[in-house]
């Protein structure tokens, strides 16, 4: 089998990578695609050029392969035009499946990124390939910002209320992602992928005092005081309504279903809060 893994100039790609090499595929049968593929010779397997906006890139990076890993874009806005020039090029190039990274209850919830996977996922199954959805929850690595601010003010604001994230690290997402590349019975299958324990804020706030060696606590607002607060420290109104907007998600429950799916396919439990927390930290 060949496995094309598009957008692996970004951070969750190189993983997927050295995941599929450590579960025994062969590196000349893996294809690490980027805008810049230049850029990813270190990782000891075939590289192209893979632009979603070209499709004579994508044609050209799929020919000969069996699936593709579909890392989705971060256009917000384009990306559906987007990722269904990736679905239509692996037709084309008569790739036989599609796996897309995708949000956690993409078809059903109110979560703000939700309507772009939602309406990829739509294109996927309306594509005639074959095709695997992975929907991912959040990422563990997204708070290392929040903890790293809070070793000076001993504060992580948020307006999220009691709510919980399931997240999980990269390195857990990428290797479910893996283990749906190498093989099983993948066809038609929708995992909702998590870490296996949702946390508060107050337990992201406990997890960086343990690992800040400070006090840390988690200081709740409105939704109308985080964005003030925002844009007060500079960040633009499209940003500042974004990350108060994802915090209400948080708080109505988007992010908190902790399922089985990505321990079941990795094999192992997912990785602690302070322990992806920790790695990050250090890398």
């Amino acid at each position: 089998m060949s496995v094309v893994v598009t957008g692996v100039t970004g951070h969750l790609g190189p993983l997927v990578v050295q995941h599929l090499l450590a579960g025994g595929l062969a590196a000349d049968q893996i294809v690490a695609g980027g805008r810049r593929p230049e850029l990813l010779a270190h990782l000891g397997v075939r590289t192209a050029a893979v632009d979603y906006d070209d499709a004579a890139s994508l044609e050209t990076a799929f020919a000969g392969a069996e699936t593709v890993l579909l890392v989705s874009g971060s256009d917000v806005g384009r990306r559906v035009a987007q990722h269904g020039r990736v679905i239509d090029a692996a037709k084309a190039a008569g790739v036989r499946r599609v796996v897309y990274t995708s949000a956690p209850h993409a078809d059903t919830t109110e979560l703000v990124l939700a309507p772009d996977h939602k309406a990829t996922e739509e294109l996927l199954r309306a594509s005639g390939l074959a095709w695997t959805i992975l929907r991912n929850n959040w990422y563990t690595e997204n708070y290392v910002g929040a903890v790293e601010q809070a070793r000076t003010t001993g504060v992580i604001l948020t307006s999220a209320g009691d709510g919980r994230v399931a997240s999980a690290t990269r390195s857990d997402y990428a290797a479910g992602a893996a283990a749906v590349l190498l093989g099983g019975d993948h066809d038609g299958r929708v995992y909702e992928l998590s870490g296996d324990v949702a946390w508060t804020f107050d337990e992201l706030a406990e997890a960086a005092s343990t690992l800040l060696g400070v006090p840390v606590v988690a200081q709740q607002v409105s939704f109308d005081e985080h964005r003030a607060i925002l844009l007060g420290v500079g960040l633009d109104e499209g940003t500042a309504g974004f990350v108060a907007t994802l915090d209400a998600g948080i708080r109505r429950g988007d992010l908190a279903d902790a399922t089985s799916d990505l321990r079941t396919l990795i094999g192992r439990p997912t990785t602690p809060l302070v322990d992806g927390l920790r790695a990050a930290l250090d890398s």
